[in-house]
């Protein structure tokens, strides 16, 4: 017998992340789901196994052993601001350094495809700080091995959070006029549903192909229809 096929996802109690658990946990042929939590997802489910602090190797070589599961994918949807995080080094801790370390965790068991939800304009030569660790993330990614990487550089979120991110509700207000005005090259950075986001990540996943893919505005759209 074949084992189940299962997907690390970091970051289920986000925005996207909680969304693609949605998408996934709807699909009666979905993977087996292990989401490392600090807090609950709030969502029960016989596919889900959400670890609250199981981040090390250990705990979950142990979960897919006890499911008979094979881990396929590494799905990350990681992601907080400095305001929230407290400062640089704690923000770098989260998109760049857990990012990574969960990446190295879920390629030493054996996931051949990595997904990286990431930025528009990420770039480990910006000089922007945020899109440069966004860069610097995916660029570490695609050093571990994966046999293929899929980035996902949205634009702005739309959608509704958790938490309050007052900057980024004033952008979510105008939104409709700035994509009217986003032509032509700069469509790429038109605001986008974080459905849509999550849509096209549990659509990329389990994805034939080698290499490093990544996908932006119009073409995460398409994805998303699929």
């Amino acid at each position: 017998m074949n084992p189940r096929p299962a997907v690390l996802l970091a970051g289920a109690t986000g925005l996207v992340g909680g969304l693609a658990l949605q998408r996934w946990l709807a699909k009666a042929d979905g993977p087996l789901l292990l989401a490392p939590v600090r807090r609950s997802p709030g969502v029960t489910h016989p596919r889900l196994l959400a670890l609250p602090g199981g981040w090390d190797e250990t705990s979950i070589r142990t979960a897919l052993e006890s499911h008979g599961a094979s881990l396929d994918a590494y799905a990350c949807c990681l992601g907080t601001t400095i305001r929230k995080a407290g400062s640089r080094e704690a923000f770098l801790e989260v998109d760049r350094d857990l990012v990574l370390a969960l990446g190295g965790l879920a390629h030493r068991l054996g996931a051949r495809q990595a997904l990286l939800v990431s930025s528009v304009g990420a770039s480990a030569q910006s000089g922007n700080f945020y899109l440069r660790v966004k860069g610097e993330a995916e660029r570490g990614l695609c050093a571990l091995g994966f046999e293929r990487v899929d980035c996902l550089r949205p634009g702005l979120l739309l959608g509704e959070r958790g938490e309050r991110r007052p900057a980024e509700a004033m952008g979510q207000r105008l939104a409709p006029v700035a994509n009217l005005l986003a032509l032509g090259p700069l469509r790429r950075y038109r605001a986008i549903a974080a459905d849509e986001v999550a849509a096209a990540l549990v659509n990329l996943c389990g994805r034939a192909g080698e290499g490093r893919h990544v996908h932006e505005h119009d073409a995460i759209k398409a994805l998303a229809g699929r």
